[in-house]
């Protein structure tokens, strides 16, 4: 091979090897392009991936947020709603309690008791700045200084005994039996004292209790005076006292009409039991008691300071229609035939139950403004008895009546009696000292005059004016004239009752 040919092979070579790593230089640098543009590629990815990754935890947290915000205000919202409602329970509350002590406050002014009302509506707290609140006081002021002091040597008493529930059977065949002629002479129907008391209330008339006439005090040697108290009405208005005798249902009582005995109604107000002549029992207003209570109840200016009336008792039948008294237990001692009878009617009867029962009638009405008063055990003529007969009589009605009705300190003759004239009792009067000592300060009688009050020195004596069929027929129809200050007889008169003939 000459040297011009090996010399051409070799440059030929080396063009092919200049070629071969150009080529390799250029798939190196397609390569490492490649790895660039993958490697670059990942890292526009990887920070799209993050963003979005960062856009979505974002999203979610504002999410997140969002939600538990939402849940805070519904929360928040919750307790706002739950305060007004509170707030507006207790304004509700508040305005509903005013009320109602505005209620009880004017059904105080309206029974003369003004400072009470104008207490009570003090103890509301507030009351300072509330103009309804102020404008009441100042009306209870108001009415207050425009009243003016009772006379008490004017102020009268009226009784009564049990009413009539029915005069068919009370009034019956009185000109044979001495028990409706009695029931005509003494007794006052459920009409008649209706009538009575509306028209004493029309009138201006107002109870009293007969305690609201004392005012005591202590002299320089110790000793309790009696002296007039002071009652505040206003102008036109007439205080009087109010009492009621024998509210024993005696046993001359059955069958006549009357009412049996005094109860509790689901209320724990009393009431009365009554028999029709069918023989059922039915309850409600038949006596007194009742009937008043509803009266003041819807007319409580009818009553001084819920005052409403004396009830005297005797015990030798029981109280209340109870038969409390403990000749009842000696069956075989000398009993009257009525006692007998009745005990064999009542073969379960149960002496303690009857008297807890009775006492639960009598701390109901005292508990209600009722007073209590002796008339004695066994309805004695007080001036014909001795001074022993006396002293056994109050024994009786201390161990009988008055662990039922409680201790009192006020007697009411029967029969009209009374232990002395009229003024100061002396004190050489044997029955009075004893009286007395027993506790007893107010003295009652019967009396036809229209006012009758006298102050002792350490007691009080008032007349009494009966208010019943004598009383009432015989000024209805002329023949007497001493209660028209009081009603027109003759527009109370009960048509049903037969005439009543006067006394001789």
């Amino acid at each position: 091979m000459t040297e011009k040919s090996q010399r051409k092979k070799e440059q030929i070579m080396m063009k092919q090897e200049k070629k071969k790593k150009r080529t390799n230089r250029k798939e190196q640098s397609d390569a490492l392009r490649l790895w660039i543009l993958g490697v670059c590629a990942f890292f526009i990815f990887t920070c799209v991936f993050m963003q979005m990754r960062k856009r979505q935890t974002a999203e979610e947290k504002e999410m997140e947020e969002s939600e538990t915000g939402s849940a805070v205000w519904e929360e928040a919202n919750a307790e706002r709603e739950e305060r007004e409602a509170v707030s507006e329970e207790q304004n509700e509350y508040q305005n509903e309690h005013k009320k109602e002590m505005i209620i009880q406050a004017d059904r105080l002014s309206a029974a003369y008791d003004y400072d009470e009302a104008v207490g009570l509506l003090k103890t509301m707290e507030g009351y300072e700045s509330d103009p309804e609140i102020l404008n009441k006081i100042k009306e209870y002021e108001a009415q207050k200084a425009s009243c003016v002091p009772v006379n008490m040597e004017e102020v009268t008493h009226v009784f009564y005994h049990s009413l009539v529930v029915d005069p068919d059977r009370a009034f019956a065949n009185q000109e044979k039996d001495p028990q409706a002629a009695g029931n005509n002479q003494w007794m006052t129907t459920i009409y008649e004292f209706e009538k009575i008391t509306q028209e004493m209330y029309d009138r201006g008339y107002v109870i009293v209790g007969i305690h609201d006439l004392i005012e005591t005090s202590v002299d320089e040697n110790g000793n309790t005076q009696f002296l007039p108290a002071t009652i505040m009405l206003p102008p036109g208005k007439k205080a009087y006292v109010l009492s009621q005798d024998d509210l024993s249902y005696y046993h001359c009582y059955d069958n006549y009409g009357y009412a049996a005995k005094m109860i509790l109604n689901e209320d724990g107000k009393p009431v009365c039991d009554y028999i029709q002549a069918d023989g059922t029992h039915v309850t409600g207003a038949y006596d007194v008691v009742p009937i008043l209570d509803a009266f003041l109840d819807e007319h409580p200016d009818a009553s001084y300071r819920g005052a409403k009336g004396v009830i005297a008792l005797t015990g030798y039948n029981g109280v209340l229609g109870y038969r409390t008294d403990a000749s009842y237990l000696d069956r075989n001692g000398n009993l009257d035939r009525d006692k007998r009878d009745w005990l064999d009617e009542h073969p379960e009867f149960d002496i303690e139950q009857e008297r807890a029962e009775a006492k639960r009638v009598a701390d109901a009405m005292k508990a209600d403004g009722w007073e209590f008063a002796s008339h004695t055990w066994g309805h004695i003529r007080i001036k014909d008895v001795s001074l022993e007969r006396l002293m056994q009589d109050t024994q009786k009605w201390r161990e009988n009546v008055e662990p039922i009705v409680g201790s009192v300190d006020t007697i009411v003759f029967a029969h009209g009696q009374d232990l002395g004239d009229w003024g100061a009792y002396p004190e050489s009067d044997a029955k009075y000292r004893y009286l007395k000592e027993q506790g007893y300060r107010v003295f009652c009688n019967v009396d036809s005059n229209l006012y009758r009050t006298w102050f002792g020195r350490d007691y009080l004596r008032q007349g009494r004016r009966n208010l019943d069929g004598y009383r009432i027929y015989n000024n209805a129809v002329g023949n007497e004239n001493n209660i028209s200050d009081l009603i027109d007889a003759a527009e109370v008169l009960d048509p049903l009752r037969p005439p009543v003939p006067k006394l001789r």
